[in-house]
């Protein structure tokens, strides 16, 4: 599997998200899409990306880019960690690793000398054609949402 690249067409995917829907990346066409796979709801790290994301909902659809969080986790899952944080945009459940491997994110991690499988957190503007615009790989939390805002206004 060749390594997604800045230019190339971002892989579709439709998958099942909280509150019990459905969602397709092409629906969004003719928008900008922020897609950030993280591990794992409701950890700390993620927990803050995802809150630093959702504080800044407003600027980023100023901007007019839909924020779009991905991970492992089932739709249920995703329910708690939205109703416990107040997220308001959508999280994807990609269970079956599918649409993690389409973005190459799914990777072999290694923690106190034990490797395992695991989902390596990344973030991919897309831009209105639906091509990637984008890329940010083994993400540092601090600061991620300004850099993506700052990358967005070019």
């Amino acid at each position: 599997m060749t390594e997604l690249k800045v230019g190339d067409p971002a892989p579709n995917f439709t998958a099942p998200t909280d509150g019990d829907r459905e969602l397709s990346l092409s629906d969004f066409k003719g928008q900008k899409i922020v897609l950030y796979f993280y591990p794992k709801d409701d950890t700390p790290g993620c927990t803050k990306e995802s809150c630093g994301f959702n504080e800044a909902l407003q600027a980023f659809k100023k901007l007019g880019t839909t924020i779009i969080g991905i991970s492992k986790d089932s739709p249920a899952r995703h329910d708690k960690f939205k109703a416990k944080y107040n997220l308001n945009f959508p999280l994807v459940s990609d269970e079956n690793t599918d649409i993690c491997e389409r973005y190459g994110v799914w990777k072999e991690k290694n923690m106190y000398g034990k490797k395992y499988m695991g989902i390596e957190r990344s973030t991919f503007l897309i831009d209105e054609e639906g091509k990637i615009a984008a890329i940010w790989r083994k993400v540092k939390v601090d600061d991620h949402v300004e850099e993506v805002q700052k990358e967005i206004r070019g």
